[in-house]
């Protein structure tokens, strides 16, 4: 058993995160949230104790920490006892707390893949780049380091291990449909942190088709699909981690990740990227000032987690997948439909970082139990999905299955 969980990050995702941790806290111990900004990581324990969400008596704690530094991270591992760290600051933070967890032992968690701030739109292979070089580094030490646990990647990577388990013998295609079909009610805004969301369309778009690596540009392949809840809701062809991974480790010959957006969206990013203001490359002023464009429009939109209390309608996330079973074509959709509503009202976040924190804290819980608690790196689709998914059903992401005109419930009980 592993007990006391350090939370890093203290944006919505983390809000999300901590009140989970707090639900579950006779499972999970302590819970510590870690921030530069130690007065954000006060407003989550205060919001904690506001809804009464700590399910037994137990310790909720804010800290200032720079996760760029490793002997600090390390430090406040030791401090708080934390033997489960879950990473849900800014991607590139990733192999600094990573190096962390692995020099005090303590389990290691991510919902995104790593990201040098220095570069945009990295080439595959992208889990390669970083993380599964220290594949070795983390079994000698014994550590349990679970990658992309956020829902995508995380909960679409357990679907298509579920669909590769259970319902086909050959998987030919999986294409991972991410639709928001909420409003913020603002003119413009992202629905998490804007340098990552515009990082991800600003170079080329990678799909893994026929085995291997197919380039395309940020809204050139255009789709619309029609999902259960949202309706027929129109999307676009971009890269993704779990692409990767997924392709690799179940050995699937066509991945394809899908995300929705709408009209305004599009004019505007292309507005923004065609003046030059999502670069990431210092610019200099008239007045002799050094900025870069993309942490101004960061600056000026809205905060993310700002938009959680007027977000209503739904999201739609889910995996189709395609391919033979007992000889016979198949086609089965796997999904969750999560509220924006009712996830602010239950933890003060709207429904997309909802849907990225819950499963973070899902995989914590399996760490503490011994039943991911692996000692070594593995994506999620190394792991067992059926725990997972038992998991998520009991704390907040039930998971449903369209095949043709049936559509149900999965139940992992």
């Amino acid at each position: 058993m592993k007990k006391n969980v350090l939370i890093i990050g203290a944006g919505g995702v983390a809000q999300v995160v901590a009140h989970k941790c707090a639900q579950n806290n006779d499972v999970l111990g302590d819970i510590h949230v870690a921030s530069r900004t130690v007065e954000k990581c006060h407003a989550i324990v205060d919001s904690i104790n506001e809804k009464k969400a700590l399910k037994t008596d137990g310790r909720v704690e804010a800290h200032a920490l720079d996760a760029m530094d490793v002997g600090a991270t390390k430090a406040l591992i030791e401090k708080t006892g934390a033997e489960i760290v879950i990473n849900v600051g800014s991607a590139f933070v990733n192999m600094s707390v990573l190096s962390a967890c692995i020099e005090t032992g303590a389990a290691y968690i991510d919902t995104a893949i790593h990201e040098d701030p220095l570069k945009i739109c990295e080439t595959p292979p992208w889990y390669a780049n970083y993380e599964w070089k220290r594949r070795e580094e983390c079994e000698k030490a014994g550590v349990t380091a679970v990658l992309g646990a956020g829902f995508d990647p995380g909960v679409v990577n357990a679907y298509a291990k579920l669909a590769y388990d259970e319902y086909f013998d050959r998987i030919d295609t999986i294409d991972i449909i991410d639709v928001n079909a909420g409003s913020h009610g603002r003119w413009f805004a992202t629905n998490f942190d804007p340098e990552i969301n515009f990082r991800e369309f600003t170079g080329q778009v990678w799909s893994w088709q026929s085995n291997e690596w197919v380039s395309n540009k940020m809204f050139e392949v255009r789709k619309e699909w029609d999902l259960p809840v949202v309706g027929t809701s129109t999307t676009y062809m971009t890269g993704h981690d779990e692409v990767h991974s997924l392709s690799q480790n179940l050995g699937v010959p066509t991945v394809r990740f899908w995300m929705g957006f709408g009209d305004h969206y599009v004019n505007v990013f292309t507005v923004l990227n065609n003046l030059g203001l999502l670069s990431e490359q210092p610019v200099t002023t008239a007045e002799g000032l050094d900025v870069v464009p993309l942490k101004v429009v960061k600056a000026v939109l809205p905060d993310p987690s700002s938009l959680a209390p007027s977000y209503t309608g739904k999201t739609c996330i889910g995996d189709l997948v395609k391919g033979v079973k007992d000889g016979k074509e198949r086609e089965v959709f796997i999904y969750n439909v999560a509220d924006h509503k009712e996830a602010y009202e239950e933890v003060g976040s709207q429904g997309i970082s909802y849907t990225a924190g819950v499963p973070a804290v899902a995989a914590a819980m399996l760490i503490a139990t011994g039943e991911w608690d692996v000692k070594k790196m593995a994506n999620v689709e190394d792991l067992p999905p059926r725990p997972f998914l038992a998991v998520l059903d009991r704390i907040g992401l039930p998971t449903r299955i369209r095949e043709g005109e049936d559509d149900r419930a999965l139940d992992f009980a």
